[in-house]
């Protein structure tokens, strides 16, 4: 009965490439969905990916995240440092300014600011000077964050810094090494033009020296978010955590359980999430109708063929179990294609800055969806071939 059932599945070829169509689609939809989803995930603990050699983040103890910060007293980095098991620990300064750009549009930034003298944290590639480029006085390096047409600046000198006002319709172009800005009346020199990992949300960023940070936003009387630090050769991060924590009151916490962190405050606090979980859903919800129609109509189609069976002696448990093993072939060849069409998709839509990762666990639930979904459509098809009459075939119906 088994090479009937496949005989029988792929003996009609508009029917059968109509049925891995759906379930093709099915499976590129929901993993493609989840991947999409994971990127922007990802994008929200960018700040962390960038800095891979910081073992351990402190901050303020009331802070779940990358994007929601309170900052803390200078005084924190001398008391983390003084913890037994610390190689290292550099400061991460992090706020929002406005910039003017030359023809008096302005843009809102998101400015890091990093040691001066080992400039951790900053873009170690750059359209510049290289890594050393926010050595130079009034120096900063700007980033797009994943946004689009946001480093503009005039493309002619007439419109630059112009007497009778701003010329906000004028030609523009990139951002580049020697442009000027002014954040709250200073002036700032790009020195390079990064291209760091992109923000969720995104936002365009500026990375500078804390120096130059503190001349750019005098005002602050706390200026320190983070601190990243490397734990000493043979000392646990966990451990070291915890003691840092213990030691100073300050919240410790290792690299991916900070990123993990982040992505839970985002499920919880971020309304875009909430859309992005809509769309998600709403996805699956349409290629779990395509598969389950599909399937539907392919056991209907074929209710002669299976009156035929039943009236040459074929039991109803041996037309179930031609049923689902049509509906097993399809789910493997089926998925297995459109996983691997979304694998492909993502390769060729990441050279273009697309949110989109594929984790472990979007083809897995990629294909449990379709499989849940088929054996539902094959468990109600099934009900109408038990109850079919053989003397169907004979009665012209």
């Amino acid at each position: 009965m088994f090479r009937v059932a496949v005989e029988m599945l792929m003996g009609d070829k508009t029917k059968y490439i109509g049925l891995l169509v759906g379930i093709t689609f099915t499976a590129f939809l929901m993993t493609f969905a989840l991947s999409y989803f994971a990127g922007f995930m990802s994008r929200g603990f960018a700040l962390v990916s960038e800095n891979p050699s910081a073992d351990i983040w402190v901050m303020d103890s009331a802070v779940n995240s990358t994007e929601a910060t309170i900052n803390m007293s200078d005084s924190a980095l001398a008391r983390i440092k003084s913890v037994s098991g610390v190689s290292n620990a550099m400061p991460l300064y992090i706020g929002d300014v406005t910039a003017r750009y030359a023809n008096g549009a302005f843009q809102s930034f998101r400015m890091i600011g990093v040691d001066d003298a080992t400039l951790s944290g900053s873009p170690k590639e750059n359209n510049g000077m290289g890594e050393n480029a926010l050595r130079l006085p009034q120096s900063v390096i700007v980033d797009n964050g994943g946004t689009v047409g946001k480093l503009q600046t005039p493309k002619l000198k007439k419109d630059m810094w112009p007497f009778d006002g701003v010329h906000l319709n004028v030609p523009k172009r990139e951002l580049a090494f020697g442009d000027e800005m002014l954040i709250d009346d200073k002036r700032v020199v790009v020195s390079g033009v990064s291209q760091m990992l992109p923000r969720f949300p995104p936002r365009a960023l500026i990375y500078t020296t804390i120096s130059n940070f503190k001349r750019l936003i005098p005002s602050q009387s706390q200026r320190l978010t983070f601190v990243m630090l490397k734990a000493q050769k043979g000392v646990s991060t966990e451990k070291l955590a915890s003691q840092i924590t213990k030691q100073t009151g300050l919240k410790a916490i290792t690299k991916d359980a900070f990123k993990k962190e982040t992505v839970l405050w985002y499920l919880t606090n971020s309304e875009d999430v909430g859309d992005m979980m809509s769309m998600v859903i709403l996805a699956m919800l349409v290629g779990f109708g395509v598969t389950g129609v599909m399937l539907y109509i392919f056991t209907n189609e074929n209710l002669k063929q299976y009156a035929v069976l039943k009236a040459m002696g074929a039991s109803n448990k041996q037309l179930r179990v031609m049923i689902f093993t049509q509906v097993f072939i399809g789910v493997l060849i089926g998925s297995g294609i459109g996983i691997g069409l979304c694998a492909i998709t993502g390769e060729l839509i990441s050279g273009v800055a697309y949110p989109f990762r594929m984790m472990w666990f979007a083809p897995l639930v990629g294909f449990l969806g379709v499989l849940i979904v088929s054996i539902t459509a094959g468990i109600i098809s099934v009900r109408p071939v038990i109850k079919l009459e053989p003397a169907i075939v004979f009665s012209g119906r």
